[in-house]
């Protein structure tokens, strides 16, 4: 490796103001990848107003900030936006860079990684560092029945990472840290333009500590309420296998898995679902798994603390009613 890269990137996303939590994951892996390689850890910070931000990515683990504060950045036009995550990039001249695996990091990376002709790795689950000094990229292949282990020989190492896959760097306000300033290149007509910002429904599944998930063992669309009646009674998020989302039964903010959400809840209720690969792979880091299935051979049961066999059709309904029933006796 040339000694002109060193220092491994976090790229901070900022919405409204407000960081997304995926940075701070990044953020403790990278203060990990880093101490094992004897490097820095760096952060490009990026938008409109953002400059205040700087501090709290230090007390978070970053050596070095790197900000291009610019009203350019006010939306996100990915041309902009790429323009100055560019320019970061060679001033700072990183090993490695990070991105959270987010719609937005997902729209930004490959642009960023075609621009320097640098490989890039998606949707990583595991990040770490081999007997070489080699930052090894770990992902689901083949729809999560293997992990993957890559290498990038070009520089910088690119990679986007899954939210909710690593532990959130502690915050130290005693660390101290340098903010430097970039000034992004002029650009002129990018070609985007935001119309207007639609609501989009107020589901935010990676964060729940309660989910509800249903799969192909509900026959039809309808009975989803059935779900639904049992998260509002335990005030639980509504999850879903990816076969639901496809049929256009629910949105695919609810979706766990492979080509879903990665969920971590302290208890995840797996109602009628099989228990696929593509599945397991979202929600293998549940504190406490219960499943009901009348297949007591399914996969799922490998993976479940608890196992419940029989048909959810009669599972549910005695359920709700032994709920409601032990509401209305509390004073």
């Amino acid at each position: 490796m040339s000694e002109e890269y060193k220092g491994i990137m976090v790229y901070a996303e900022v919405h409204n103001g407000t960081i997304h939590p995926v940075t701070f994951e990044l953020l403790g892996k990278a203060r990990e990848l880093a101490n094992k390689k004897g490097t820095k850890v760096l952060a490009a910070l990026a938008g409109y107003g953002v400059k205040e931000k700087a501090q709290e990515l230090i007390y978070r683990g970053a050596d070095i900030v790197y900000v291009t504060d610019s009203e350019k950045l006010k939306t996100l036009d990915v041309v902009a936006h790429k323009s100055a995550l560019l320019k970061i990039i060679e001033k700072a001249k990183p090993e490695a860079v990070l991105i959270g695996a987010t719609n937005t990091g997902r729209t930004l990376a490959p642009r960023v990684s075609a621009y320097l002709k640098t490989g890039l790795t998606a949707d990583c689950t595991d990040l770490f560092i081999d007997d070489n000094g080699n930052l090894v990229q770990v992902r689901p292949a083949f729809s999560g029945n293997i992990f993957a282990h890559i290498l990038t020989k070009t520089k910088p190492v690119m990679s986007t990472v899954r939210y909710r896959t690593f532990k959130p760097a502690d915050r130290d306000q005693s660390r101290k840290g340098e903010v430097i300033d970039v000034e992004m290149d002029e650009i002129g007509e990018t070609g985007y333009r935001v119309l207007r910002k639609m609501e989009r429904e107020k589901v935010n599944i990676s964060e729940a500590e309660l989910i509800i998930s249903a799969g192909r063992g509900l026959k039809k669309k309808e009975d989803l309420e059935m779900i639904r009646e049992l998260a509002s009674l335990l005030g639980a998020t509504v999850g879903a296998s990816r076969p639901l989302v496809d049929d256009d039964w629910i949105s695919r903010d609810h979706q766990v898995g492979f080509s879903g959400n990665i969920v971590k809840p302290k208890v995840y209720i797996a109602i009628g679902i099989s228990g696929s690969p593509q599945h397991v792979v979202g929600m293998k880091d549940s504190g406490t798994v219960i499943s009901i299935n009348i297949d007591p051979s399914a996969p799922i049961g490998e993976y479940s603390d608890y196992m419940i066999v029989g048909d959810l059709y009669e599972v549910i309904p005695k359920l709700i009613e032994e709920i409601k029933k032990l509401k209305s006796q509390k004073p």
